[in-house]
């Protein structure tokens, strides 16, 4: 057999070496437009918890990471001058052009044709069994293709721009800092290894307003790759000068983006000939939950071992392919999305939000106050005692008083037909519009967040109809989170996130929508 890699990043040059290793008969060829040394970006990033399958596939990341990267627990949060620590997030960081040279060595050993500055089309490989397209979010080899695969793609509204600097971080840290035209942040984490310089890598995201406020959006982005945006680094370099001790910014195809994620239904055809897509190539995940490069690597652990199980039945081996990789993948993404919700909102968050409820909200956005607890009881205990400290009481033990209306705790039970709630237990009434004596507003979520502007409009309208509150159902776990958050922070109406999810648990959900200041109550049918 003989296969064609198309993209020597690390899913592809993973795969080479996978590949040969297992099946030393089969012929692999990488295939890269870039020189060997050349590397976009700075470093990747990994949670311990996710790279079992990878370290028993070859150990050449393990290596890398022990010997030239960075290892770390905690993340740090930065706001409002002060650093919010948590503990149990054990994670790991090595300079991409390093991980890149280990691999490309590790594929020379076994045996992987490696060809770079090579930049080939699906016309130059028709001597190949199987092509396997690993170039990327771009990839050239998916539109040569012309088959529908099934794709999905949503842009985020944020905006985001990758550097380094030679500001060493103690580990992940993420910092927020307002200036004259609004919030931006910074995710910061530690890449250089043992006896290197200080590297480090500095993500910077904003709004869109924010970013056209202060006259980032002048670069032209037609420029070839490789150029970088020297506006936008002075104006950070300056904005978060204290951060980095006074540090530089250091550039490497430095320029702002708005991230988008991919969902592809299939990963391989067959028509016009066997093709499998690994990586960016077919799904992305927002880089705040560091997952990019390990999927990658993890799709070649699996596309390796399919193809060499069944090598004389290829249509077989990327079935078993798509079978074995997709789910991990629609977990990453399914969990993605909140962290990229909250990337778009947290200029709201920075400016209603204590510091260390911000943290909180910020940690919790994809796990529950147990799960942090877990992770570092300090932090959570800390959180508790802020809530406390402003409320007399526990989260779901503080009473909640408005417009006539009371209720003795933040966890509710509620009356409903037929799936829809009609009244909170004690005597509200929930309606579309106003009802005698005190009310709450019932408000349906979108099933999409195509439909929050909508939704949105009719909050700013209620708000002139003083309801007690506004009970938020339908949709889906993110749309009524958002819908209850802009109804508290924006249209100050007190709001009620109502829980679909089974009983299991609930109390814990509810615990953590109200400490994070997601919602100001919670409830479930009685």
């Amino acid at each position: 057999m003989r296969i064609a890699v198309v993209g020597g990043g690390p899913g592809g040059l993973f795969l080479a070496l996978l590949v040969r290793r297992a099946a030393p008969a089969v012929e692999v060829t990488v295939f890269e437009r870039n020189r060997a040394d050349d590397t976009f970006g700075f470093g990747v990033v990994f949670s311990d918890r996710t790279l079992a399958g990878i370290h028993e596939a070859d150990p050449v990341l393990r290596r890398a990471l022990t010997e030239h990267g960075r290892h770390w627990d905690e993340i740090e949060v930065r706001i409002k001058g002060e650093r919010i620590r948590c503990g149990g997030n054990g994670m790991a960081a090595v300079v991409r052009r390093t991980l890149l040279s280990l691999l490309q060595a590790r594929a020379h050993e076994v045996g992987a044709d490696l060809r770079f500055a090579t930049e080939v089309t699906l016309d130059d490989l028709t001597g190949y069994d199987l092509v396997v397209a690993a170039d990327g979010t771009g990839s050239t080899i998916r539109e040569q293709v012309g088959v529908d695969l099934g794709t999905e793609v949503d842009t985020a509204t944020a905006k985001f721009i990758w550097f380094g600097t030679d500001h060493l971080f103690d580990g992940l840290t993420f910092v927020h800092e307002r200036s004259p035209d609004g919030v931006f942040a910074v995710h910061g984490y530690p890449i250089s290894g043992p006896g290197d310089g200080p590297v480090s890598t500095f993500i910077v995201e904003t709004d869109e307003a924010t970013w056209r406020r202060a006259g980032l959006d002048g670069f032209d982005a037609s420029q070839p790759p490789g150029t970088s945006d020297q506006v936008t680094k002075d104006y950070l370099e300056q904005l978060f000068a204290d951060q980095i001790d006074g540090r530089r910014l250091l550039v490497n195809n430095s320029r702002w983006g708005s991230f988008r994620t991919r969902r592809t239904r299939r990963w391989h055809t067959t028509v016009p000939r066997p093709v499998a897509f690994l990586g960016d190539a077919v799904h992305t995940a927002h880089f705040s939950v560091g997952s990019g490069t390990k999927m990658a690597m993890e799709d070649a652990v699996a596309l390796a071992r399919a193809i060499t199980a069944t090598p004389d039945d290829l249509p077989a081996a990327l079935e078993a392919y798509e079978r074995a990789a997709q789910p991990s993948v629609r977990r990453i993404q399914d969990s993605a999305r909140p962290s990229l919700a909250w990337w778009e909102h947290f200029g709201r968050y920075h400016d209603e939000f204590e510091p260390w409820q911000f943290a909180y909200h910020f940690l919790s956005r994809s796990i529950t106050d147990s799960r942090l607890a877990r992770r570092d009881p300090a932090f959570v205990a800390a959180s508790h005692r802020g809530w406390v400290a402003a409320h007399g009481a526990e989260p779901l033990d503080t009473p909640f008083a408005r417009g006539g209306w009371s209720a003795p705790g933040r966890l509710v039970d509620l009356q409903a037909v037929d799936g829809v709630p009609t009244a909170v237990a004690g005597g509200l009434p929930l309606a579309a519009g106003p009802a005698p004596g005190p009310w709450g507003a019932l408000v349906a979520a979108p099933e999409t967040e195509d439909g929050l502007a909508e939704v949105f409009a009719r909050l700013t309208d209620l708000g002139e109809r003083s309801p007690v509150l506004v009970a938020v159902h339908g949709g889906t776990p993110l749309t009524r989170t958002l819908v209850c958050e802009r109804a508290r922070l924006h249209d100050r109406l007190p709001a009620l996130l109502v829980d679909t999810g089974d009983g299991e648990g609930l109390r814990d959900r509810a615990l953590t929508t109200v400490l994070s200041g997601r919602a100001d109550l919670v409830g479930a049918p009685a």
